[in-house]
C-alpha cells in the first residue's frame, strides 16, 4: 500500500495510490475519510488495509491540485542516524561508528514534497542529505534484532537538510539540524510489504538541479534497519508513528572541494527504487 497525506481546500486528506499509479483520496469532511496516517498507525490491527478499501473507490485525485503534507506530523520521536554509511564517515572526518550516532529532529523542521526548503538568512551553508525513513508500527522495548522488522509499518524518503556552520558550532548537532522548514519528508508512505525486507539492496540517489550528488546502495548501511531498531530500543520504547531516519551516503556538499550548498532557486530531488521522487525547491528565508 502507498499513501499520500495532503491538504486541499484547507482540509486534511489521505489518498491511496492504485497499482496503475492513480491517486484516489478523501478529505476529512468526507464521511468515509479514514483518518490521518498518524491516527491509522496507532490503531494497528489492519487499519491501513481498511483505509485503503475506503479510499480505492473514491474519485481520482489530481496531484497537481493538492498540497503534499509530510506523511506523519505527530511522531513522538524522530530519531536520525548520522554517519551510517562508511564513505560518509570518511568524507566527514570521523571514524566509522561502532554504535549509532543519534540526534533528534523536531516536526517544526519538516515540510512535504514540493514545498520549499528554507535556506535560513543567517547561513549560506545549507546542505542536502538523501535518506530513507523507517516508520514504527508496533511498540516495543528491548526488541531482538531477528524480530525488529516486525515492528516496521513502512518507509518514506527524507532530505535531512543541514545548516552546516550551526551544526558544527558545538559537538551536539541539534540546532543545525532543526531550523524551521529545512527537512523534507515524503512524498508517500510505502507499507513494508511493498519493499525488500529492511529496504535492503535499493539504490539511493540525490540530485541537485539534475546533477547526481549522492548515490549508494542501502546494502552499504553501517547499521541496517533491524540493527537500528534493536539498539535504539535498548534505550527507548519505540511507539507507533516513531520515525528512524537511517542516514545518508557520501557526496554531501560540505565535503566537496569546493563546497556545494543549496541556494535560492535550486531544486533538490531524492530518489530510491520503489518510491516516488521527493522533490523540493530551495528558497531564501
Amino acid at each position: 500500500m502507498r499513501f499520500i497525506s495532503f491538504e486541499q481546500a484547507g482540509q486534511r486528506g489521505l489518498a491511496v495510490l492504485t497499482p496503475s499509479g492513480e491517486a484516489r483520496g478523501r478529505i476529512e469532511s468526507d464521511a468515509r475519510y479514514p483518518g490521518s496516517l498518524d491516527t491509522l498507525v496507532r490503531q494497528g490491527n489492519g487499519a491501513f488495509q481498511h483505509a485503503a478499501r475506503e479510499l480505492v473507490d473514491a474519485a481520482p485525485l489530481d496531484l497537481e491540485t493538492i498540497r503534499f503534507s509530510p506523511p506523519f506530523t505527530a511522531s513522538e520521536k524522530i530519531l536520525c542516524v548520522g554517519l551510517n554509511y562508511a564513505d560518509h564517515s570518511k568524507e566527514s572526518g570521523y571514524d566509522v561508528p561502532t554504535y549509532p550516532t543519534v540526534f533528534g529532529r523536531f516536526t517544526s523542521s519538516l515540510v512535504g514534497h514540493r514545498a520549499p526548503l528554507i535556506r535560513p538568512r543567517v547561513s549560506t551553508q545549507f546542505d542536502y542529505e538523501g535518506e530513507i525513513v523507517a516508520v514504527i508500527g508496533k511498540p516495543g522495548r528491548h526488541i531482538a534484532k531477528e524480530y525488529a522488522l516486525d515492528h516496521v509499518a513502512g518507509y518514506a524518503l527524507f532530505n535531512d537538510g543541514s545548516v552546516r556552520d550551526y551544526q558544527h558550532m558545538t559537538p551536539q548537532w541539534t540546532v543545525g539540524k532543526n531550523f524551521d522548514g529545512t527537512g523534507a519528508f515524503g512524498p508517500e508512505f510505502v507499507s513494508a510489504d511493498e519493499l525488500p525486507s529492511g529496504v535492503r539492496g535499493l539504490r539511493l540517489q540525490t540530485r541537485l538541479n539534475g546533477q547526481v550528488v549522492q548515490q549508494a546502495s542501502t546494502n552499504d548501511l553501517v547499521f541496517d534497519v533491524a540493527t537500528l531498531i534493536a539498539k535504539l530500543s535498548e534505550a527507548f520504547t519505540l511507539r507507533p508513528g516513531d520515525l528512524i531516519v537511517t542516514g545518508t551516503p557520501a557526496g554531501v556538499g560540505v565535503a566537496r572541494k569546493p563546497p556545494l550548498f543549496m541556494k535560492h532557486g535550486d531544486t533538490c530531488e531524492i530518489e530510491v527504487e520503489g518510491f516516488g521522487i521527493l522533490s523540493n525547491p530551495i528558497v531564501d528565508e
